[in-house]
């Protein structure tokens, strides 16, 4: 089985473009892979949360794979969702992932079915047995309803079933936990963290790297704050956190909205405000952010560029 580059530093869930009339806009994608890539993030992670995965028909999902791949051109790693109900369904989408070049494939424990711990482990060793690909277990209970035991965690670790694990579960002990199960048995897995706002914090603890939705947004700021950890200056690292946290106030912008819509809704209207985007659309049924929340969103960004325009000259 092939042995993975192992996954560190930035990875940013990319997000999906979208057409006026609700196709992939391949061009917009390609644009905002170079510009990750220029940026210095170590590795891209398309078909996420943040990526809009859930929304995508696979004709969609594939389409983002091939451009993704095709414009990284090996660059950086690319890992690729492959988010779906049951191990069948996600091996289809995983062996597409391979067909296409990807580096790795990443996979949250079944949707909708409800299974044990036992059937879990036996979901992901399916998929990797099925694929000549590293695996990395994608942790999200707020969308997955499951997680898996620490034991089998480290369990599927020793097997070589899993070569990473992305955690988005808010749940700063059980990855404290984690980290330290994964330290005593030889570090065999990647840890990546997907808390957006503790990335210092986390990166101090020890992780290997960051996967923050934000980081669209604002990639070189993840990037310097991941360099200022590996040098152990955790005073700069703080300071690009803080800025970070900053911008990431664009999320509490529309109220009454769906979680997409709030999260990446707002991640896409600053891009737009950045000159990223053509538009914010989103992914049907979820519409963009109405023009009133654009506007604070925009409000939020110039300020913070302002802010930053300052402290660079400082």
């Amino acid at each position: 089985m092939t042995q993975p580059r192992r996954l560190h530093g930035v990875i940013p869930p990319m997000i999906t473009p979208f057409d006026p009339h609700g196709g992939v806009d391949r061009a917009t994608l390609t644009r905002l892979v170079d510009r990750l890539v220029a940026s210095g993030v170590h590795g891209l992670f398309p078909l996420g949360s943040t990526g809009e995965v859930a929304y995508l028909t696979d004709r969609q999902r594939q389409e983002v794979c091939e451009v993704v791949v095709q414009a990284t051109a090996g660059r950086v790693p690319v890992i690729v969702g492959c988010i779906d109900l049951s191990a069948p369904r996600v091996i289809e989408q995983a062996r597409m992932a391979q067909r296409a070049g990807a580096d790795g494939v990443v996979a949250t424990t079944p949707i909708y079915a409800i299974n044990d711990a036992t059937e879990t482990a036996d979901h992901f060793r399916a998929i990797r047995a099925a694929v000549d690909l590293p695996l990395i277990a994608y942790d999200v209970p707020v969308r997955s309803h499951a997680r898996v035991p620490i034991e089998v965690v480290m369990q599927l670790a020793e097997e070589g079933v899993l070569a990473g694990i992305k955690d988005s579960s808010g749940d700063d002990i059980g990855f404290r936990r984690l980290l330290r199960a994964n330290r005593a048995a030889g570090s065999p897995l990647a840890l990546l963290s997907g808390h957006e706002l503790m990335c210092d914090a986390m990166l101090m603890a020890g992780a290997d790297g960051l996967v923050p939705g934000l980081s669209n947004v604002d990639p070189s700021g993840y990037v310097r704050l991941y360099q200022a950890a590996q040098q152990g200056d955790w005073g700069q690292a703080a300071f690009e956190q803080d800025r970070l946290a900053d911008l990431f106030e664009i999320v509490f912008a529309a109220s009454g909205r769906s979680a997409d819509a709030r999260g990446v809704g707002a991640f896409k209207a600053a891009m737009v405000v950045l000159g990223l985007l053509p538009s914010a659309a989103m992914a049907a049924p979820v519409t963009a952010l109405d023009a009133e929340h654009q506007e604070a969103v925009r409000q939020i960004v110039v300020s913070w560029q302002a802010k930053a325009s300052v402290d660079s000259a400082v």
